[in-house]
């Protein structure tokens, strides 16, 4: 991976590299850091491209616009969605540990029950913790936050359910789909038979999330 020549420098996402904006709240962000002015900042696309830049009465840049390679293969995570503020957790530390794709999904033993208008806004604040979580974690990407759907198209979508009992987890399956508070349900385990096994004892289904993501992302490397 190609990294900036000040990896300290805090990142931030803009829409267009050439045309370098600073968002509001991106602004409010340095500030609260006391990043000076003239200190340099890495301005990221959230697809891989950034540049190195200084924090002037906006942003002006200092370098040229670079992508750096993705390390492969792409780790999407699915779970079940919880109750409380465990999905933002599960967000915050998935996209820290550089993982590609975020599924939220209701399973049938899912506590959580949202309403199409609720769980638009709820989506909405989890892509904001995904980004305040990749600007912490100095990552190039945002990861695809997708909105919330099924189980069914979930097991569409080649993921493979975590339980006990499962193979050994590799980069083989690098698509994982974690369950609820309540476990898998016999219809699930039939829809979705193939199964990855984290532990020998039962995981919270938050912990499962982040120690499926940590252990893929230790496993690949970068192209």
């Amino acid at each position: 991976m190609t990294l900036p020549p000040s990896t300290h420098a805090p990142h931030i996402f803009v829409d267009d590299l050439e045309r370098l904006e600073l968002d509001p709240a991106d602004d409010h962000h340095l500030h609260v850091l006391r990043i000076a002015v003239g200190a340099p900042i890495i301005a990221c696309d959230g697809r891989g491209a950034w540049r190195l830049c200084r924090r002037t009465a906006t942003l002006e840049a200092d370098g040229p616009t670079t992508t750096s390679a993705r390390a492969l293969p792409s780790i999407s995570i699915a779970f079940a969605l919880t109750k409380g503020d465990k999905p933002e957790l599960v967000v915050q530390k998935l996209t820290e540990l550089g993982v590609d794709r975020i599924v939220p999904f209701f399973a049938e033993r899912s506590i959580v029950r949202w309403d199409e208008a609720r769980a638009q806004r709820n989506v909405d604040r989890l892509r904001r913790v995904a980004r305040e979580a990749a600007m912490q974690s100095r990552r190039f990407t945002l990861p695809d936050l997708t909105d919330v759907t099924s189980m069914a198209s979930v097991g569409a979508q080649g993921f493979v359910r975590a339980d006990r009992g499962g193979t050994p987890l590799s980069l083989a399956c690098p698509s994982i789909a974690i369950g609820p508070e309540g476990g898998w349900s016999d219809d699930e385990r039939t829809a979705m038979p193939d199964s990855i096994a984290l532990s020998d004892t039962v995981l919270r289904a938050e912990t499962a999330a982040i120690a499926a993501a940590a252990v893929l992302g230790a496993l690949r490397r970068p192209t």
